[in-house]
């Protein structure tokens, strides 16, 4: 790749498309797979048996995708390049017994996932989107992208000190949101669902369905230069690095890959990755082993491919806040639009080494891209992503990236509108080798 950008703010209009059409994991992977079968690959199901010809795959499970590329040639010992990332966002999760309701008010019963800003919550007009399990074992996508919920804030007359106080809010009371008036009756929102899928309420088993705040993403201030939108952390890596991986694949004819390039977007990061979709499950090395035998590897391959293999993890991380400086490390101040992070954490809650950083300054030197230093401020705790999680199962050598954000963990987060496709530049750049 030269040094002149492959993608530009075309990226970023395409990122406010792919958020808008992401109200859920399930359908972040159903839009990451549409964009990868446009580009030639083509899905195998972890069923059927594989095999190693050239060109590119992926593999659907829940809310994790993981997609790759096999050049012309390639040997078995072939090492990967891998682009990590996760299709999960903080958020609300409707029960397994949703309809409730109080005082006249029907309401839908909500739990918490992940660490979600509770209070950017309230007071939004807020969709349903997810999937529902039909009875043969089948799935089908949803999407109500209208306003159908709301989570209502006590009015400040009867709380005066919330301004003074601050707003103090309980998981389990506070939270449930209301959708209509009258007696709550059970098998309502089912119903509600059914009809929207087109299908018999009868027929519906089981459901994963998520409230989502419908405001559009937009771009914001006086020279359009920042972005505002929802699920950024992490959908934005999941594009890039969708987008990186079909260029890589259109141009490997032209020039020839040294690397086989991997996208891995997981499920379930907001909560610690313990699933069958999650970093911490075994689908990524199932995956990256399977192709190896494909193509006529042995166990010796294997430990070859992996011994040569890089993952950048790829995740939001902390923009310098202009109104709490104090809570940032005095030296290390990320700046919208200054191009992707570098992660560091020397206790591993990132995953990052000095050898990690070589990789990625070389990757953003050959994309002509900038990037910056992140660490956390000592007084404070670190956050951590699937970085450490993916070097300690797999071995791999890992390097924690990202793009640097305000408002992490809100329903509507905030970032520089360069910096989606200054980090999708470098990870081309990563993906080639």
């Amino acid at each position: 790749m030269s040094t002149s950008a492959r993608f530009d703010r075309g990226h970023t209009d395409d990122l406010i498309s792919f958020l808008t059409a992401s109200p859920s994991p399930y359908h972040a992977v159903a839009n990451a797979a549409e964009r990868l079968e446009k580009a030639g690959f083509r899905q195998l199901r972890e069923t059927d048996a594989w095999d190693g010809s050239a060109g590119g795959r992926f593999v659907l499970r829940g809310g994790a995708i993981v997609a790759w590329f096999v050049p012309e040639g390639a040997d078995p010992h072939t090492p990967f390049r891998i682009v990590g990332a996760h299709t999960d966002s903080p958020n609300l999760r409707v029960k397994p017994l949703p309809d409730t309701g109080s005082y006249g008010w029907r309401q839908i019963a909500v739990e918490i996932y992940g660490g979600t800003l509770l209070n950017t919550w309230l007071d939004r007009d807020l969709g349903l989107a997810g999937r529902i399990t039909l009875r043969d074992g089948s799935h089908r996508l949803v999407n109500v992208d209208r306003a159908l919920l709301r989570v209502p804030q006590l009015a400040v007359h009867l709380d005066r000190s919330v301004n003074t106080d601050g707003l103090k809010l309980d998981r389990q009371r506070h939270m449930q949101p209301i959708w209509g008036l009258g007696d709550p009756q059970e098998g309502d929102l089912i119903r509600f669902v059914a009809q929207e899928a087109g299908v018999d309420a009868a027929d519906i088993t089981g459901w994963d369905l998520m409230p989502h705040a419908i405001e559009a993403p937009s771009y914001l201030g006086r020279d359009r230069e920042l972005l505002a939108g929802p699920r950024m952390d992490n959908l934005l890596s999941v594009h890039a690095g969708t987008a990186a991986l079909a260029a890589v694949a259109t141009s490997a004819a032209a020039e020839p890959l040294p690397y086989i390039p991997v996208l891995a977007a997981f499920d379930h990061e907001e909560n610690g990755s313990q699933s069958d979709t999650g970093a911490d499950g075994p689908l990524l090395g199932n995956v990256l082993e399977r192709s190896v035998l494909a193509r006529g590897g042995t166990y010796e391959d294997r430990a070859r491919a992996f011994a040569g293999t890089v993952c950048l993890s790829s995740d939001t991380g902390h923009a310098v806040h202009p109104n709490y400086s104090d809570r940032h490390d005095p030296t290390h101040h990320p700046r919208a639009n200054g191009g992707p992070i570098l992660k560091v954490n020397v206790n591993m809650r990132y995953a990052t080494d000095g050898s990690g950083r070589a990789v990625f300054a070389a990757a953003c030197e050959k994309a002509g891209v900038p990037w910056q230093s992140f660490v956390s401020n000592n007084s404070m705790p670190c956050g951590t992503t699937i970085g450490p999680i993916t070097a300690a199962r797999h071995g791999i050598q890992t390097v924690d990236i990202g793009v640097a954000i305000l408002s992490m963990h809100s329903a509507r987060e905030l970032c520089g509108a360069d910096d989606p496709y200054l980090l999708a530049n470098a990870l081309v750049a990563f993906l080639e080798g």
